[in-house]
Parts: C-alpha cells; sequence; structure tokens
C-alpha cells in the first residue's frame, strides 16, 4: 500500500523531468540553427563587411579559366601577339608617350609624383608608360609585364611582384581589368607600396573591356574595398586608350604602435 502511493509522484517528476530537458534541447537547437542560417549569417555579414554585397555585385570575374595556366596562356596570346607589338612600338609609341606624359605632369603638379619618385607600371606592354615617366623628370622608373621589354620593362606577374615590401613610391597601372584576382592584384600594389605611397588606377566603367579582360568593374567601390590599406584620394573622368576613369589611393602611413602589433 505504501509503494503503491509512492510510484505515481516518482514517475510524475520523471516525467515532468523528461518535458522539461527535451523542451530546453528543442530551444537550443531551434536558437543555434537561427545563429547560423544563411539569412542570419548574411545580413551580420552585410553589416560588417562595408557594402560587401555590393562590392561583390560591381566586380565580376569572368569565366572560362580552367587553370591559372590557361589564364596566363590567353594573356601571353595578346601581348606576344606580333601585330600588337608592331602597332605599340611604332605607330603608338609616340602617341602614347605623350598622353601619358600629360597625365603624369598633371600628378606632378598636384603632388601626387614628384621626380625623386620610385615609380613602377604594372602591365606595362612594351613601356609607353614608363618612357613618359621617364621624359617628364622621374627617372627611377621601371615597368612589369609577363613578357620583358628591356630596359623599360621587366618579367614580372602582377599578382606576384617580384620586389620587396615598401619599394616604391609610385605605382600605376591602366590593367586592373587583365587581373584574375583582383585581391591579390591590390594586395601586391599595397605591399610593395611604401607608407603614403601614392597608386593610380585607369579604368574601364562605362564601357566593357577587351576580349582578354578577366574581370568587369561597374563602379569603384570594390577598389575602395579592395585597398584596405589605403584611402582613396580623388576619382575622375579620362581619356586613356578606352579608359574612361582615374582613381588614386595613397597608402596609409604606418604608426609606430600599428608597426609592433601582432
Amino acid at each position: 500500500m505504501k509503494t503503491a502511493k509512492t510510484k505515481p509522484p516518482l514517475l510524475k517528476y520523471y516525467f515532468l523531468t523528461f518535458a522539461s530537458l527535451s523542451f530546453l534541447i528543442l530551444f537550443f537547437l531551434f536558437s543555434n540553427q537561427r545563429r547560423h542560417s544563411p539569412t542570419s549569417f548574411l545580413t551580420t555579414t552585410a553589416a560588417t563587411t562595408h557594402s560587401s554585397s555590393a562590392s561583390e555585385v560591381d566586380l565580376k570575374i569572368r569565366p572560362g579559366y580552367t587553370s591559372y595556366d590557361a589564364y596566363i596562356q590567353r594573356q601571353l596570346n595578346k601581348t606576344l601577339n606580333p601585330k600588337l607589338r608592331k602597332i605599340w612600338m611604332t605607330r603608338d609609341w609616340d602617341r602614347k608617350i605623350h598622353v601619358f606624359s600629360n597625365f603624369f605632369r598633371e600628378l606632378q603638379l598636384q603632388n601626387l609624383l614628384s621626380n625623386s619618385s620610385k615609380s613602377l607600371c604594372i602591365g606595362a606592354r612594351v613601356g609607353q608608360e614608363v618612357e613618359a615617366l621617364k621624359r617628364v623628370g622621374v627617372s627611377d622608373s621601371v615597368g612589369i609585364d609577363l613578357v620583358p621589354s628591356p630596359p623599360l620593362v621587366l618579367k614580372g606577374d602582377f599578382h606576384n611582384q617580384p620586389f620587396d615590401n615598401e619599394t616604391f613610391d609610385f605605382e600605376f597601372s591602366n590593367v586592373f581589368d587583365h587581373a584574375l584576382y583582383p585581391r591579390k592584384f591590390v594586395g601586391e600594389i599595397e605591399r610593395t607600396l611604401k607608407p603614403d605611397g601614392v597608386c593610380v588606377l585607369h579604368l574601364a566603367l562605362s564601357t566593357r573591356a577587351d576580349k582578354y579582360s578577366a574581370n568587369d568593374l561597374y563602379s569603384v567601390k570594390p577598389l575602395i574595398h579592395l585597398f584596405q590599406r589605403s584611402r582613396l584620394v580623388r576619382v575622375r573622368k579620362v581619356d586613356g586608350f578606352g579608359l574612361d576613369t582615374e582613381v588614386i589611393f595613397r597608402k596609409k602611413k604606418t604608426t609606430q604602435r600599428s608597426r609592433f602589433h601582432f
């Protein structure tokens, strides 16, 4: 009789305990699922990554490259094209040097470039922009390209520049659209620029670039996102051989505190 009276309370206690634990487990699983759901993740990311979604929309990598070697070979198809090289070295030579010289003189007047600036031209082909820098007085200038053109252009891949950190005061390029990995392209510029160094890019925003381009850029927002160690100086319209926009960045000065921060 005594035992019969004690069983129901024990069963009731076990049942309530089991029900409470089940409720807590379900609540935890539901909360955890919401915390890691794609919608929640995207919302958090959008709030903390400085318009990363807009950057992705405005910068598209062109499909079709099965490997990095395939990408390099396609770029070489343009650079080694004998007809193009003949045009670059003859008909285009003086014309392009004249236009580039005018661009660089303007930068000198605005204190963005000086005769003492150690300068690099990225994707320089046969070196018209390098020659232009030398003609306006920036004597310590060199270019890099997949195919060297001595003495103005050294062999080099802009995804992996063959230079030490903080080498240059000034870097110029009009081949951003040929970068298969834009983040690496920009990262190498910021790596090899000295603090307070200047980077000038000429881009095609209003028109699509040529068939050898590896990406399409639709605004400057992705560049602002990519240049994480630099500040935007200015954006303006230009007329530069099919390129319509000039964007200038200046690398931020390294402070003593950040220099030893790990």
